[in-house]
């Protein structure tokens, strides 16, 4: 098997690179980068869309980050797959909802707090502290009286939302209003293949 990881990960890459790392999988990891190199024609011949990540697994190209990593537990199983279809459908409904509901709020305060000049508009930082509320109670709601998403165990459905909420984090959100969703993040984070994807 040749898997090939493109992406630096100081990027949304950290997720596919987490979950290459939890799966124990042996890769190459090439670290183009957002500020030239996903726009080189090379990589573009990868991703046209000129994002990172993107994976190439023996030749099945694959991009968007949490694609990559459904498609990479569903190849490889090693307990993020879920094992039945319903938590399937459940771990694809997290993942799409890590996406649509979680991220837009979370990224936009997130480079406010890095990009305090040319980032955000005043009003899209308004905007985004009174989003950003409601999919963290969604969340955190969800995770009562549970350790993960689908129950006891961590699944790819934990990595991928875990690693958009991890955002939450650096831009600064006060996370101590959602218990049970701080102590789920707070497991996610401190997992070891994490730490290993980090210091790629």
């Amino acid at each position: 098997m040749s898997l090939t990881i493109y992406g630096v990960s100081a990027s949304r890459a950290i997720r596919t690179l987490w979950a290459a790392e939890e799966l124990g999988l042996d890769y190459k990891h090439e670290p183009v980068d957002f500020t030239g190199g996903s726009r080189k024609p090379e990589f573009l011949k990868i991703n046209p869309n000129g994002h990172i990540p993107a994976i190439d697994d023996d030749g099945v190209v694959i991009w968007e980050s949490l694609a990559c990593n459904l498609y990479l537990a569903r190849k490889h199983g090693g307990g993020l797959w879920p094992d039945n279809i319903a938590d399937e459908g459940r771990a694809l409904q997290w993942s799409f909802w890590a996406m649509t509901e979680a991220e837009k709020p979370i990224l936009t305060l997130l480079l406010n707090k890095f990009m305090p000049q040319g980032g955000p508009s005043e009003a899209e930082v308004a905007a985004a502290r009174e989003e950003v509320n409601a999919p963290l109670a969604v969340l955190n709601n969800a995770l009562a009286g549970r350790d993960y998403l689908l129950g006891g165990d961590f699944t790819i459905a934990d990595l991928n939302v875990a690693s958009v909420l991890l955002w939450a984090n650096m831009a600064g959100i006060d996370l101590s209003g959602y218990p049970d969703l701080a102590g789920w993040l707070a497991r996610c984070a401190g997992r070891p293949a994490l730490a290993a994807a980090q210091a790629k």
